[in-house]
């Protein structure tokens, strides 16, 4: 099936004219956003909220400069894109540092919290005391900044009316699953497997584990807003996207990211979604396989081998973290993963290594 409305012709197809719009327009305006950011950020006058706050951004940067690459496919549309990818990713940091280092075990607190990345993809949501539920609540309006922007940017989108639904069906599940692995540690796998059977028969390829890591991407929501800043954007092509990017892209994401931080959250008590694979080979196999779907999958939508280019760029980008190295059994696994590369991956290997240089 192909889309009718969403246009690629002017869309990146080669790894050097995306890298060239990468280097010359994400990269400097992800930049720009992320420092209003962080002066927000750094008025925080509760300790805790701004040491999460300001950590998110210094740790996961790389979230939304990943995420920014979108509006690299609609250039013209890149002043709403990238403030929006960038304020609805920094949410999500935010919270989820929030979550893991938190002061509370409460799933109503974590799905409060959470309410305030659903209210900020619908812009006729009303802002809510989102710190309701635990002690630390004084951000100084900074979360509550962060949800006007997204609606404010989602207002400016052409065609948002037709990703909504999809948009917040993508946001609820990454809510369901931000209660459900933050809670208390002997209620985690109960409540993640109860969830996982409300939803299985709609993804009869997939493992528990994946499905789970494919409602923790936020790639699908970027997505639909790249096709929402389209004229005219139909309804059914909008399902259709949702459809081609979850769940093999959006678990590939998530899968290659928790596959990179085994040994940080082991050291945290964090779940780990690379740890229910019964051994290494079956690891390899499972992403192997993950990673063949999600190519097949985008070579339905305009353009595709800009989606190719996202999938490359993913395992390039996370394969070549500096974690890798120093974790034996994860070394291994990402050098069998990345036997018989395409030279396009090894091209985003050398500018992911390059990108983190520079700004180390």
């Amino acid at each position: 099936m192909r889309l009718r409305t969403l246009s690629g012709n002017r869309v990146p197809q080669s790894p050097l004219k995306l890298m060239h719009r990468v280097y010359k327009y994400v990269l400097p305006e992800v930049d720009i956003e992320l420092t209003k950011l962080r002066e927000l950020a750094d008025r925080i006058p509760d300790q805790e909220l701004r040491t999460q706050a300001i950590s998110s951004m210094d740790s996961k940067k790389f979230h939304c400069q990943g995420g920014g690459v979108y509006a690299a496919a609609n250039l013209e549309h890149r002043h709403v894109l990238i403030p929006l990818i960038v304020a609805l990713q920094t949410i999500s940091d935010y919270l989820d540092n929030l979550c893991d280092r938190s002061t509370s075990l409460d799933p109503d607190d974590f799905r409060l919290l959470h309410q305030s990345m659903l209210d900020a993809v619908n812009p006729e949501a009303m802002l809510q005391d989102y710190y309701a539920l635990r002690s630390e609540n004084d951000d100084a309006g900074y979360l509550h900044h962060l949800v006007r922007l997204c609606q404010a940017q989602i207002n400016r989108l052409p065609s948002y009316s037709s990703v909504q639904k999809h948009i917040t069906e993508l946001v609820s599940l990454y809510v369901d699953l931000q209660v459900y692995k933050h809670i208390h540690k002997d209620l985690r796998e109960e409540h993640l497997l109860a969830w996982w059977e409300l939803h299985r028969e709609h993804y009869p390829d997939l493992q528990w584990n994946e499905f789970a890591a494919a409602t923790g991407s936020t790639l699908g929501m970027f997505m639909l807003f790249l096709a929402a800043s389209e004229e005219r954007l139909s309804e059914q092509d909008a399902s259709t996207i949702r459809n081609i990017y979850f769940p093999h892209v959006c678990g590939l994401h998530i899968l290659l990211d928790y596959l990179i931080d085994q040994e940080e959250d082991l050291a945290g008590g964090d779940l780990n979604f690379c740890n229910y694979y019964a051994n290494e080979s079956l690891l390899v196999e499972r992403i192997g396989t993950i990673v063949n779907r999600a190519r097949e999958d985008v070579k339905q939508l305009p353009a595709p081998r800009f989606h190719r280019l996202i999938i490359e760029g993913l395992l390039a980008l996370y394969l070549s973290d500096p974690k890798v190295r120093h974790q034996a059994d994860v070394k291994d696994v990402s050098k069998k993963l990345m036997k018989n590369s395409p030279l396009t991956r090894l091209f985003f290997l050398m500018n992911s290594i390059w990108i983190r240089k520079q700004q180390a």
